[in-house]
This record gives structure tokens, sequence and C-alpha cells, in this order.
């Protein structure tokens, strides 16, 4: 296990952000102690909503990985963009390479993918702009225990809660739903199947997230899932419609499913104290009538020697 602070890269593989909100972000992780280094195109801004070109994004998150001082990499923020690096990943280079990636949202696309195919150790966690620039935007604790591989407890102090009482392990994994989905047909789609599987959104409306884990289903991509966790869900709820209706609809559509299901954990898209998961470490949740508590598990070796 390797002890704080860390060298963290920060990138922009998707959209471009606020740089004032960028450079706040950036001397909020330094007053934590890490040490921090913008790559090149961190500040730029591509037509028309990109922070800069594919070609330029992509060198700089090989760059940041092929970095010895470096130790992990963070993103800047999401927005969208990152699926137009996926076909030009260097996967060797990953595997030799392999360090921390932090991102959630847009970054659903290529953190499952890396994870998946090279091993990288992926945290759903607050990003610079979108997280860290924030006061209040952070949940301290777990990521720093994510960045040390140490095992640590979630619950009802982070939003989670019980929809369906039971108890699953299996390896986290998961991100955010609507990047999960448009990943289906490709041969990029997230391996989601025997997953303990955490899915989350921002602004989907009820029946929309209905048909998202249809889509799922469909494609067979809840195949041995032994549980699911739900994010907090920001504003996935229609105007005029009864407050829980995300949370019921969930239920009946994904009724067939014998393991528990949580919901309301604030990782990824949230309204303040981001969580960070592990993805890709042995967890296990306990869900009842009392308490709805997530279970991350140590992971040994997440910095690995520069080869």
């Amino acid at each position: 296990m390797r002890s704080q602070p860390i060298r963290l890269a920060v990138v922009a593989p998707a959209s471009n952000a606020d740089p004032e909100k960028v450079l706040r972000g950036v001397e909020r992780l330094r007053a934590l102690g890490h040490t921090i280094k913008l790559m090149p195109h961190v500040l730029t801004q591509a037509w028309p909503y990109f922070a800069a070109t594919p070609e330029q994004r992509l060198e700089d998150l090989h760059a940041a990985f092929m970095d010895p001082e470096i130790d992990a990499v963070i993103c800047i923020r999401g927005g969208y963009g990152s699926n137009y690096l996926l076909e030009g990943l260097d996967l060797d280079l990953l595997r030799r390479h392999r360090k921390p990636f932090i991102g959630y949202s847009d970054h659903t696309a290529i953190g499952t993918w890396m994870l998946d195919q090279s091993g990288v150790p992926v945290l759903h966690g607050p990003m610079v702009a979108a997280d860290f620039s924030r006061g209040d935007g952070v949940d301290l604790l777990s990521f720093a225990a994510a960045l040390g591989g140490e095992a640590y407890r979630l619950g009802n102090e982070s939003g989670l809660r019980t929809l369906q009482a039971g108890t699953a392990r299996g390896l986290l994994y998961g991100g955010c739903l609507s990047l999960l989905t448009a990943s289906l047909g490709t041969a990029f789609a997230a391996q989601t199947e025997g997953k303990l599987l955490f899915l989350e959104d921002l602004g989907e409306k009820p029946y929309q997230i209905d048909r998202m884990l249809r889509q799922m289903k469909l494609a067979g991509k809840f195949e041995g899932v032994t549980g699911i966790i739900f994010g907090e869900m920001l504003d996935c709820a229609s105007p005029g419609a009864p407050a829980d209706l995300t949370e019921r609809v969930i239920l009946t559509v994904m009724e067939w499913l014998p393991g528990p299901i949580a919901y309301g954990l604030r990782s990824g898209h949230v309204s303040r104290s981001n969580v960070t998961l592990p993805m890709g470490v042995e967890a296990e949740l306990i869900a009842d009538s009392e308490i709805a508590e997530l279970r991350v598990g140590a992971r040994a070796g997440i910095y690995q020697e520069e080869q």
C-alpha cells in the first residue's frame, strides 16, 4: 500500500472546463499535499465542445501514463468526447505503465475499456473542475482510501439505502448508465456480466432509466449480476410526479433480480461529497430494512513499478 500524498497528472479526455474551476480544483488538491502536473491541453478548447483534438487528448493521456514521475491520472470533468479516444488507446502502453485513472460521467467509456482490457485501476470518483473546485464537492475519506488501496465501508452517511433486501458479493463495476448503454453493440461494450454493479446518471427521466435498464437486460448485460447499487440519480425525476417514482420504476423493471438493490450512493453525478469507488475490486453489499452498507475490499499493488 502506498502512503499519501501522491503525484497526479491532470488530463482532459473529453470536454473543456472553466479554467478558473480547474485551477481552483488544482489548488485544493495541492492543499491536500498532492503534487500536480497539468498536461498540455488541459486548459485549451477545440470546436465545438472538446478540450482539444482527439489526437491531442490521446497524446496527453498516453504521456500521463508513461511519465515515471506520475502516480495517478485524474480528469478535469466529463462532458463528451472520450469515445473518440477508444480506437487509439494503446493497451500495451497502459499495461506497462498501469496506474489509477480517476473520473466518471463520459469517462465511463474509456474507464471500463481500460479496466477490462489492461487492468488499469479505475476509480469512479471526483474530478478536478467538477468536484475539487467545490468546497463540499468531495468525500475525502473514500478518495484517500481508494488511492491507498485500503478497505472501507459506505452506508447511510453516503446516501445509501435499501430498495430490495439481500446480500451480494462480487467485483465492483459500472459507471454512468447512459454511457454503458451507449457502448452496447460496439467492440468497446462494458463487461458488466457477473459483477456487483454500480449504476448512476444525471437528468434522465424515469421512463428513460426504464428504457436503458431494459436495453441492458435485452443485451444480456445483467447475466449473473449479483446485486445493483444505484447512485444518487440527481435530477432524475419528472415534474409533478411522485418523488419516489424513479425508485419505483427501478424496482418494477428489475423485479426479476434475486439479489439486493440499493439506491442513493453519492458517487459520480451528485449534489455534494462525491464518493470514490474502486472498480474491479471485491466488494459486498448488505441491504436490509435497517441499513444498506457497501463494504469495499482492499486492492494490493494499486501502484505498479514502471517497466
